[in-house]
């Protein structure tokens, strides 16, 4: 079968033709500017190809509630004329076929338990930690969702004692996102992570509070793997100091397996979201949304 594939950043759309084993035929990328601009090129690049069913994995927050007028909308983000957005009735009218929708981490996550790190796993985490910070879970085989999609990268976290930057986030100030968040990093030590490679304190601090976020994780949701990605995670020093302090903070509290195969990198490294993209549509085809 043939099938599309979006992951929708606000930076750029990745779209790919692929098929139901995750093979991906053709891909491009296309900048986010304004959705008129930006979708009819999406549209355009789809037009060449018979697909049977898209997936689309997007920057949030979007409307997943799909007894909601909205459903299929990106709506409160603050990305400049994408405010309630709707893309997914604008795919279904130039396209009239099945249209799987959900966020970009959760895409990601179905990518990694699919066809990556998680493959064979019932259960996993995924969490990117780059411009923005977000989670996407699956749970018992199926992608976590309820009232909304998760936010896992807006929790509080308890601040280092020697810390006083304020934090990023421009809802919260102090959350996971607003202190551990690419930005977060340039703006406090100002300068871009990759310039700050040899600073050892940058990334005990950056260690301090992922691990903060991953014993909430694991408490809540018990993943039975992690998979930690986005540009923040393609530091690998970090990978070290976070297993330290998720020791220290759960403290023997619950079992832990050997962390380095238990918190790993993307197996499937920057294909994770536009593969479970695919999967979305596999889904949405198959009529299990």
């Amino acid at each position: 079968m043939m099938l599309g594939a979006v992951e929708a950043g606000g930076t750029k759309f990745v779209c790919s033709v692929g098929d139901e084993t995750g093979k991906i035929i053709e891909r491009t990328q296309i900048s986010t500017t304004i959705p008129k601009e930006t979708m009819s090129k999406v549209i355009g690049f789809f037009k060449s190809y018979e697909l049977q069913a898209i997936g689309v994995g997007s920057f949030g927050p979007i409307n997943i509630n799909r007894e909601s007028a909205g459903y299929g909308s990106i709506t409160s983000t603050p990305k400049p004329g994408w405010q309630d957005y709707p893309i997914v009735k604008t795919l279904e009218k130039q396209f009239r076929i099945p249209i799987g929708f959900n966020t970009d981490v959760n895409a990601a996550a179905l990518g990694e338990a699919t066809h990556g790190a998680a493959k064979g796993l019932d259960s996993c985490l995924y969490i990117t930690i780059g411009t923005g910070i977000g989670a996407g879970a699956i749970v018992q085989g199926k992608l976590l969702q309820g009232l909304t999609h998760p936010e896992m990268g807006h929790i509080l976290v308890r601040r280092h004692p020697q810390d006083t930057y304020e934090g990023k986030c421009p809802y919260h100030k102090d959350c996971l996102e607003g202190l551990a968040s690419g930005p977060a990093i340039e703006e406090r030590w100002g300068a871009k992570g990759v310039d700050l490679v040899d600073r050892t304190e940058v990334w005990e601090l950056q260690a301090y509070y992922i691990a903060q976020a991953l014993m909430q994780f694991v408490l809540i949701l018990s993943p039975k793997k992690i998979i930690l990605g986005g540009g923040v995670m393609n530091q690998k020093q970090l990978f070290p100091s976070i297993y330290k302090y998720l020791k220290e903070f759960v403290a023997d509290y619950v079992y832990l397996p050997e962390l380095a195969d238990y918190i790993v990198s993307p197996g499937l490294g920057d294909h994770s979201g536009i593969t479970g993209s695919l999967m979305l549509a596999k889904q949405a085809l198959q009529g299990n949304i």
